[in-house]
């Protein structure tokens, strides 16, 4: 028969290590929770849940609007399919794609309040808890640093 003793000892070695392998993979990854800042007044926006679907696309979606404007706001300047629905839950990143070393482009963001979709990249910075997200339109660029949650 097998002491537990000797289990307990190699489960509480390599807990820790595993717990860390974990948080690594986290960090090389755009998916999970970030709260958005607003690049003109520099204040917390939104919390956006991106996440990574079946084809290896990665998509985002508004779970939270942190002090908006007026209760429950529409999309009423979008022109797609969001047009005048609830930006809470709104889907705002589409179609992005690793490129490799934490970094995402091919893909869309929509900016809710102007109803504009920009072509966006995005990259992970500072070991991942941060995440550069830029959008385009033309010539006309956007960019904000959204930090992990």
């Amino acid at each position: 028969m097998r002491s537990t003793g000797s289990n307990t000892l190699a489960i509480a070695v390599l807990l820790p290590a595993l717990l860390a392998a974990g948080s690594a993979l986290a960090a090389d990854t755009a998916v999970g929770r970030w709260k958005t800042i607003d690049s003109d007044t520099g204040k917390p926006k939104s919390i956006v849940e991106i996440s990574q679907a079946s084809n290896g696309t990665i998509s985002g979606h508004i779970v939270e609007l942190l002090n908006p404007s007026k209760p429950n706001p529409t999309c009423d300047k979008c022109s797609d399919d969001r047009k005048d629905k609830p930006i809470a839950g709104m889907e705002i990143i589409r179609g992005m794609k690793a490129q490799g070393g934490g970094k995402y482009a091919g893909g869309t963001i929509l900016k809710p309040d102007e109803g504009k979709v920009y072509k966006s990249k995005m990259e992970l910075v500072e070991g991942g808890r941060k995440l550069e997200v830029s959008g385009c339109i033309a010539f006309i660029c956007k960019s904000q640093t959204w930090l992990r949650q």
